[in-house]
């Protein structure tokens, strides 16, 4: 082959590699993702009958490749469903109950607004708290939506930003007065026996009050022979919401070597009620288990022929 086609095949093939990456860069400097972040995403109040309470969120636009971000701002609905082994408590907008009537009381200053890139814009809602407002928890979201037609597109570097959008800034309420503080542990189990190093202990409480409150949980794990702690939560409590009426399942996971034996603790508390189980764990995986079931019964297959070889010789 010659030089001149060589040198035709390297300019054909340098073409070609522009094409592809300037057409990379392109698209990849018009594949903005847009964001919206809430701050506070949730905050717990306490509300007094008769008052008003004011309140802000902020609204940012943290990416600075993107246009102005234009937004809708309405008041929802917020409950949790009772949590169940299958379905592990939907958390969320939700129709109207007697725990979410503070929908009705809440007033934005404003229901839309425009956040420049790399700046943030203030909603600020009161709560007019009615005189004869029940006392207890009282939940709403403030939900916040960006607005598909903000930003127009007129040429080959404008950015748009396509989708919805939508964050919720949760608003967890008590309003002041006679408040019902009851609930109870209904389960608190650590499994005997896994066939992998997967150790999940689990519980269920039930809040039987008209205000929210966390549940805690702690969750221990050391070699049989020792206290050297494997997994422990001791230092950092976990917590979860339990919502008025409602029941809450959780699910604390360590992960244990594949065979051994382990000894576990794990102690829930609501509302000054406190369980505390603890368990012996011992792993021991299918493959070791056929073994061990191999290796017994070929010795009970040993004992009897040699019983029987024993008889013959007698």
């Amino acid at each position: 082959m010659s030089k001149k086609m060589l040198s035709r095949l390297f300019a054909v093939f340098s073409l070609l590699l522009g094409i592809i990456f300037g057409a990379n860069v392109y698209a990849e400097s018009n594949e903005v993702t847009s964001s919206i972040v809430l701050s506070p995403m949730n905050q717990r109040i306490i509300l007094v009958p008769g008052e008003t309470y004011v309140g802000s969120i902020d609204i940012s636009n943290p990416n600075s490749s993107i246009q102005d971000l234009h937004y809708t701002a309405q008041i929802d609905s917020f409950s949790q469903e009772s949590d169940t082994k299958d379905a592990k408590g939907e958390v969320g907008s939700s129709g109207r109950t007697n725990y979410n009537i503070m929908m009705d009381w809440i007033v934005l200053d404003k229901t839309s607004g425009m956040v420049a890139p790399n700046s943030t814009d203030k909603l600020v809602f009161r709560i007019n708290v009615p005189e004869d407002a029940p006392a207890g928890g009282q939940y709403a979201t403030i939900l916040i939506q960006n607005m598909d037609d903000s930003n127009p597109s007129t040429g080959a570097n404008t950015f748009q930003i396509k989708g919805n959008i939508q964050m919720a800034s949760i608003i967890y309420a008590e309003v002041a007065g006679e408040t019902r503080e009851a609930g109870k542990i209904t389960e608190n189990d650590i499994p005997s026996f896994l066939f992998d190093g997967k150790l999940e202990a689990t519980s269920m409480v039930r809040n039987d009050g008209n205000v929210h409150t966390d549940a805690e949980y702690i969750f221990q794990v050391w070699p049989m022979f020792s206290d050297e702690e494997i997994c422990t939560n001791e230092e950092s409590v976990k917590t979860s919401l339990v919502m008025p009426e409602t029941e809450r399942y959780h699910t604390e996971t360590c992960n244990l070597p594949a065979v051994g034996i382990f000894r576990a603790k794990q102690t829930v508390k609501i509302f000054g009620e406190e369980s505390i189980v603890e368990k012996t764990v011992i792993v021991c995986p299918l493959w070791l288990i056929a073994i061990i079931i191999f290796v017994i019964v070929a010795l009970i297959v040993w004992i009897v022929i040699r019983m029987k070889s024993r008889k013959k010789a007698q």
